[in-house]
């Protein structure tokens, strides 16, 4: 089950870094587009208009899905902002009991916005509702992967929730005392 658990994160992970490759790619064929119709203009010639319809909204949304598939694998890495000076301060079964609680809140949490993230993209979807730029999008596609970063997002929650529980070391522990987490305990 680890190995199925780590995949899902890198895989979450690849995509959210293929979701940043298409945003800069569809930002540099939007200048090259731009400089070519400008050079054309200068030496006379009528511009070809080369340009991404809907540039701005769907970088947007490619933009949403990089940051929502990332959550899970930044959770594990130790990436996210946590405050531990509290933490540090305690006597450590408190703060184990306080690790726990914070997990668990985290986790009902995570759970009740993915629930709600599903019951948008099912209303999207069966609304058929669209994005108002040029190129009207299916609201529901990016819904759908905010939705599935959230879930995968919750399930490395429970994973940590689950070792917080049975006293086993967290991933962002691990990975904060400098140790290069490569999906393992």
């Amino acid at each position: 089950m680890r190995a199925g658990l780590d995949a899902l994160y890198r895989l979450a992970l690849g995509l959210a870094a293929a979701c940043l490759v298409a945003i800069a790619s569809l930002v540099v064929l939007q200048v090259f587009g731009r400089i070519i119709d400008g050079v054309r203009k200068i030496l006379g010639f009528e511009i070809l208009g080369l340009l991404v319809p809907s540039l701005a909204e769907i970088c947007g949304f490619f933009l949403v899905s990089a940051s929502f598939l990332a959550l899970a694998g930044t959770l594990r890495r130790g990436d996210h902002i946590r405050v531990s000076l509290l933490l540090q301060h305690l006597p450590v079964r408190l703060a184990r009991f306080f690790e726990i609680w914070c997990l668990g809140v985290a986790l009902l949490l995570s759970g009740y916005f993915t629930w709600h993230s599903a019951l948008q993209a099912l209303d999207s979807y069966a609304y058929n509702e669209v994005s108002f730029g040029m190129i009207p999008i299916p609201l529901v596609i990016p819904q759908v992967v905010m939705t599935l970063g959230l879930a995968v997002f919750s399930i490395a929650l429970l994973d940590d929730f689950i070792h917080a529980l049975t006293g086993r070391d967290l991933s962002y522990d691990v990975a904060d005392e400098g140790e290069a987490w490569e999906g393992g305990d």
